[in-house]
């Protein structure tokens, strides 16, 4: 069966976030991301630090070019929707940012973020004006394209946990073209809810890249449309391979491979999954 065309995931990504709550995964290569979409999940969304490392480099430290490569590759891997971790826009002045924003779309994602991180932790926010600037910025580049916009603040991550301002941010994002909005970091229940009924109607993504006691269920039930899980996933494997390498280093011991998944069920996996495709 051939993949979905860019317009059918938009359409599709969109009506996701018209109702319930989903999980949005984030797979940081093709393997990755084909076996999450075997496991039924619905939409996929891209990990700027998971990428990163797996590359060998930081977070952050990739080009614009490199991360577009990234998005055209898993887009068209997928047959689900992808929302692509755009990061800072890889620019800092709105006309640059909508520059960018056009070559996004032309990946064929369905869906992009655009945060107010500044990537100098010493004074890591936009300022507020200029923040909001680049979200309309970003919204006007995306045209009619079908493209869903969110609009992501960056406090609680990056040593400014203010929810207030948090929040200011958000609802201005929202009025400047935002369609999902994104607090990374947010953890309680209380700036959880607070967060959903700041931006309401508007979705809301909530990254749960730790053990915070909340199902799906408890999310659904604050009213968060989204959720996402950040590199976490990619830390997951990067854990196991350190360990397992260090095992090996350090004591000679090959007993952390007890229990691993073998060849035969990863190509019976991507066999089936290639045949599936054609």
């Amino acid at each position: 069966m051939p993949s979905p065309s860019p317009a059918a995931k938009r359409r599709t990504f969109r009506e996701l976030h018209e109702s319930g709550c989903f999980v949005i995964p984030n797979p940081w290569n093709v393997g990755t991301a084909r076996y999450l979409q075997g496991l039924g999940f619905k939409a996929l969304a891209t990990t700027s630090s998971g990428y990163a490392h797996a590359q060998g480099y930081a977070d952050g430290a990739m080009t614009r070019d490199q991360v577009l490569a990234h998005y055209l590759e898993i887009a068209q891997a997928a047959d689900v929707p992808v929302n692509a971790d755009f990061e800072n826009g890889y620019a800092d002045e709105p006309d640059a940012v909508a520059a960018n924003v056009k070559l996004c779309v032309a990946t064929g994602v369905a869906g992009l973020s655009i945060e107010d991180y500044t990537g100098n932790d010493g004074d890591p926010l936009y300022p507020f004006e200029l923040a909001v600037a680049r979200v309309r910025a970003a919204r006007e580049a995306i045209g009619d394209s079908g493209v869903l916009l969110t609009g992501r603040s960056e406090g609680f991550i990056h040593g400014r946990p203010d929810l207030k301002e948090t929040v200011r941010r958000l609802q201005a994002y929202a009025e400047a073209g935002a369609e999902c909005l994104y607090a990374p970091g947010i953890k309680t229940r209380e700036e959880i809810e607070t967060v959903v009924k700041a931006v309401a109607p508007k979705s809301v993504n909530l990254l749960m890249a730790w053990p915070l006691g909340f199902s799906v269920a408890d999310i659904a039930a604050m009213g968060v449309r989204r959720i996402s899980i950040g590199g976490t996933l990619a830390r997951v494997a990067m854990h196991a391979f350190l360990k397992s390498a260090r095992e090996i280093a350090e004591q000679g011991s090959f007993e952390s491979f007890g229990g691993v998944i073998g060849n035969p069920d990863l190509n019976k996996f991507f066999r089936d999954d290639r045949k599936n495709r054609s």
